[in-house]
């Protein structure tokens, strides 16, 4: 009958599995040991006066430039200026020019012996009647208030003249032709007003 075996026998390690334990060992001996991630590294602290100092520069670039481009608007507003008053008038004269070329003409002609003075007094009236067409055309109109009420707003009243035909305080004359400009007052046509019919005079 066969002795059982020996607690020294179980407790004994086998050939297999001292090999495991040494290709453990030798694995863990192979691999590297792992380093610690690294900290991301902190960012310095920003300087405060740095950053105001900063901030007053660009402020103060903001304001030099605001402060050049207003002076810039400033001469450019005066110089259109200046040019608006100096040539505002151009498009009026240039519309005027015919009639003083063909006014010249007239001149020209009254000079010559044996001048017809119909024809010469025909022409004129012709330039007169080509210049108020001119001026008509930039708004300027005429005011002749012969016949109608007097306005004081657009006439001015040189003398009362009694008359038979024209009312009390209308216009029996027109003395001097008065002038607006897109309705706005140049020159008062200076008349002269109807008082009514004469009175009769008192008897003594």
């Amino acid at each position: 009958m066969p002795e059982p075996e020996s607690n020294d026998t179980l407790n004994k390690p086998t050939a297999a599995t001292t090999a495991a334990a040494k290709a453990a060992a030798a694995s863990a001996a192979a691999e590297p040991a792992s380093e610690p991630a690294p900290s991301p590294a902190a960012k310095p602290a920003e300087d405060p006066l740095a950053a105001v100092r900063a901030e007053v520069a660009a402020s103060q670039d903001r304001y030099l430039r605001a402060v050049a481009d207003l002076e810039n608007f400033r001469r450019r507003t005066v110089r259109e200026k200046e040019e608006l008053r100096l040539y505002a008038a151009s498009r009026v004269l240039e519309d005027l020019l015919p009639a003083l070329d063909n006014l010249s003409s007239a001149v020209v002609a009254a000079k010559q012996p044996g001048a017809d003075m119909k024809a010469l007094v025909g022409g004129v009236e012709m330039v007169l009647a080509q210049l108020k067409s001119a001026l008509a055309s930039h708004g300027l109109k005429e005011i002749t208030p012969l016949g109608l009420p007097f306005d004081p707003h657009q006439h001015e009243a040189l003398a009362h003249q009694p008359s038979a035909e024209v009312k009390e305080e209308h216009v029996l004359t027109v003395v001097r032709t008065g002038y607006s400009l897109n309705g706005r007052l140049l020159r008062p046509a200076s008349v002269v007003v109807s008082s009514g019919p004469a009175k009769p005079a008192a008897k003594a």
